[in-house]
């Protein structure tokens, strides 16, 4: 019998975040800090509107791009929130989630051979997804002197004749780097001059904690060679509605919702009639959910200071990548053997690129609480390693 399977597919990497993932759900009293899930429930309006859109039968197909009334709130929000204008009828399309989004956004602009600058470490679909989509995976390493921000000299050295698309991910999964607006400003321009497009992955848009984000569309020139891809997951505690959006100029979002069209039809009917109450009334909910996760994120940065372990500020999403090459083991090792001894399951930081490696990606979209529980076990484990 012949091979069934593709060559493409079977030698792409199963994602490094769930393999810890799966360990810790069969493993009694383990804590795991390793997905990055909001721990806050859906805030009760939006459930409330999902619930009485079943009530009154709501449970049809919508338009292939998604509610228009949803699609106007989506561009109202982003006009509010980033000074960003999009047409709802024309240049924004619902998704399953934001990485659907960025699956489509890959096939519906790439031809084979395009390579896609990918600065890392990064969330782990990028890569496979350009790789399924027939590009070329192209990627920086990021720096932590550099606050993992991308640098304009880092961008031009990367630049070939057949690069297409840069990949942004700020806020960024894993880091919580961000990039200011002057440090757009310093892209912006090298990325016109080389004629490339930008899809720029802002689902953690609503959680930074110095200042508010700027997205790079709203910076003259990219609005028309940028596609901005977000969702409901993050900041509304949504993960399960699995409901996202793409925004960007008509002819890619077009080609986009035909990819969308043969392979879902639409996004799931409820969730999206619950995301119109999302836009409408929760700013007060999600600014409660951000004022939480920043006195995690403080909490968790006095105390690795406290126990000499270096650990990058970050400015946005709701992680921390403390580094822990000082000692001596690899992030698989380190993380495995905290996992066997202590229980805890962190996520090591080479999952999101070879930069990650001396790292690890620990979430605190947990209750203070757990993280408390958790900065036990990682003390005991850093105390018997030095002893």
């Amino acid at each position: 019998m012949r091979n069934p399977l593709s060559d493409k597919v079977v030698n792409i990497k199963p994602s490094g975040i769930r393999k810890f993932f799966d360990i810790v759900s069969e493993m009694p009293d383990a804590i795991s800090l390793g997905v990055g899930e909001p721990d806050f429930d859906t805030p009760w309006s939006v459930r409330e509107e999902g619930i009485y859109s079943l009530e009154r039968g709501k449970t049809f197909y919508t338009s292939n791009a998604g509610l228009l009334e949803l699609r106007q709130a989506i561009c109202e929000y982003m006009t509010r929130r980033f000074d960003v204008k999009y047409d709802p009828k024309t240049e924004a399309l619902l998704t399953v989630g934001g990485s659907e989004g960025i699956d489509m956004a890959l096939r519906a602009m790439l031809n084979p051979g395009d390579e896609v600058i990918i600065p890392e470490p990064c969330y782990v679909s990028y890569v496979p997804c350009v790789e399924l989509a027939g590009g070329v995976p192209v990627t920086i390493s990021l720096k932590n002197e550099n606050q993992f921000r991308l640098t304009r000299e880092e961008l031009e050295n990367a630049i070939t004749e057949k690069t297409k698309l840069l990949i942004l991910s700020y806020p960024n999964n894993p880091t919580g780097a961000i990039m200011e607006r002057e440090d757009l400003e310093a892209i912006v321009d090298l990325i016109i001059e080389k004629d490339i497009f930008v899809i720029s992955d802002e689902i953690y848009a609503e959680l930074t904690y110095n200042g508010g984000h700027v997205s790079i569309a709203s910076l003259q020139g990219m609005r028309e060679r940028t596609i901005v891809i977000s969702g409901f997951s993050k900041a509304f505690a949504m993960t399960g509605w699995r409901l996202g959006y793409a925004l960007g100029p008509k002819m890619i979002i077009e080609q986009m919702t035909k990819i969308h069209q043969f392979a879902i039809m639409c996004a799931p009917t409820t969730s999206q009639y619950a995301a119109v109450a999302a836009m409408r009334d929760c700013d007060k909910d999600v600014e409660k959910m951000r004022e939480s996760y920043d006195q995690r994120r403080r909490y968790l940065l006095n105390e690795f200071a406290e126990m000499g372990l270096p650990c990058f500020e970050p400015k946005g999403a709701f992680y921390v990548f403390p580094c822990i090459k000082k000692f001596g083991m690899t992030s698989e090792e380190f993380a495995t053997k905290l996992l066997q001894s202590k229980k805890l399951a962190v996520v090591p930081g080479d999952a999101f690129g070879d930069c990650g490696e001396g790292f690890l990606r620990i979430s605190y979209a947990y209750s203070l609480d757990e993280l408390k529980e958790a900065i036990g076990r990682i003390k005991e484990f850093v105390e018997e390693i030095d002893n």
